[in-house]
C-alpha cells in the first residue's frame, strides 16, 4: 500500500473528535495510535487494543505523522 493510500485513511471532520485527525469510519485519534506505537506496541498489538481499526490504519497513522513532520521541516526551512 502506498503511502497515499494509506493517507486516505486518515480523515479530519470538525464533527468527529473536534476534527482531530482519526482513522476513517472511526473516532479512533491518529495520536493514540502514534502514542502506542512510541510506547512500543506492534501494530497488531495497537489492533488488539482497537478492534475497530487494521494494521494498516495503525500504518496510515504513522505514515500521517511523518507527512506532518515533513511539513514542519519543509515550513521551517523557508521562514514561513
Amino acid at each position: 500500500m502506498t503511502n497515499e493510500e494509506l493517507l486516505e485513511r486518515i480523515t479530519i471532520d470538525p464533527n468527529v473528535a473536534h476534527g482531530q485527525p482519526c482513522v476513517r469510519g472511526t473516532r479512533v485519534l491518529v495520536t493514540v495510535l502514534l502514542d502506542a506505537i512510541a510506547a512500543g506496541l506492534t501494530p497488531g498489538e495497537v489492533v488488539q487494543h482497537y478492534p475497530s481499526i487494521t494494521e494498516d490504519d495503525v500504518r496510515a497513522a504513522a505514515a500521517y505523522g511523518a507527512w506532518l513532520a515533513k511539513q514542519e521541516v519543509h515550513t521551517l526551512s523557508h521562514g514561513s
